[in-house]
């Protein structure tokens, strides 16, 4: 079969099917990501304490068990292509893909490590006393709207990476040091905020970008816009 000629080799069925398989699971991953942030906080916000009740047991509870196990397949299938073609990216396609890359890995970790966590909380506490666990529930809810805002610069540098991030000449004269410095900050202050290191989860910027879904969309946007045209467009490729 010709998907198994140069199997472990860039290119070859190994990366391509891992590739098929983190865009399937990302699918699922992303999806899920959307629905949990932009249909059920506002639908389930409308909702009688009995009919939320009952939602979060029969309908929450199932969508987290494939939520979770998406993030994993989706992190997981990074890793093999990562370890089959990652010495091939180099100059502007290694920024691009690494930005890409630690974007996905935090949301990753604020899946298992936060979400998943904090959910099994609320959901038990919701099942045995009738009523949500409110800082479970704050907790899981402000690294999901993270995890949604950063899904938009990341997307971009996952699919940037094949198709323009080369075009742009490798960053000279601490061009490419700026950029990083740049995109790191802003990662750790919006992960460090949505964990309430920063003030607290009831911060004054986690109220703004995360309180509501609009307001959380804007702000990946913008986190997207200043890496495209601060980092790529005025640094980078300057």
């Amino acid at each position: 079969m010709e998907i198994f000629k140069d199997w472990g080799n860039p290119g070859g069925g190994l990366y391509f099917l891992a590739k098929y398989g983190h865009v399937l699971a990302g699918i699922a991953w992303i999806g899920l990501l959307y629905f949990f942030n932009f249909v059920q906080v506002p639908a389930y916000a409308e909702l009688s304490a009995g009919a939320r009740t009952e939602a979060f047991d029969k309908v929450t509870w199932r969508a987290l068990w494939w939520f979770r196990m998406a993030a994993a397949a989706t992190f997981a299938t990074g890793v093999v292509m990562w370890g089959v073609a990652g010495d091939d990216f180099k100059g502007t396609s290694l920024i691009s893909i690494a930005w890409g890359s630690i974007l996905a890995t935090t949301m990753f970790l604020n899946v298992w490590g936060v979400i998943w966590v904090n959910q099994k909380k609320n959901i038990t506490s919701m099942r045995t006393e009738g009523k949500p666990n409110a800082d479970a529930a704050k907790k899981a809810a402000r690294a999901s709207r993270a995890n949604a805002l950063f899904s938009i610069p990341m997307l971009f540098f996952m699919l940037f990476t094949s198709h323009y991030a080369g075009r742009y000449a490798d960053p000279s004269n601490g061009k490419a040091a700026v950029a990083w410095i740049i995109f790191l900050v802003i990662w750790a202050f919006i992960e460090a905020s949505a964990l309430g290191f920063i003030g607290g989860l009831d911060s004054a910027f986690n109220k703004l970008a995360f309180d509501t879904h609009k307001n959380t969309i804007i702000a990946g946007v913008a986190y997207w816009l200043i890496l495209l045209i601060i980092c790529w467009e005025l640094i980078i490729g300057s």
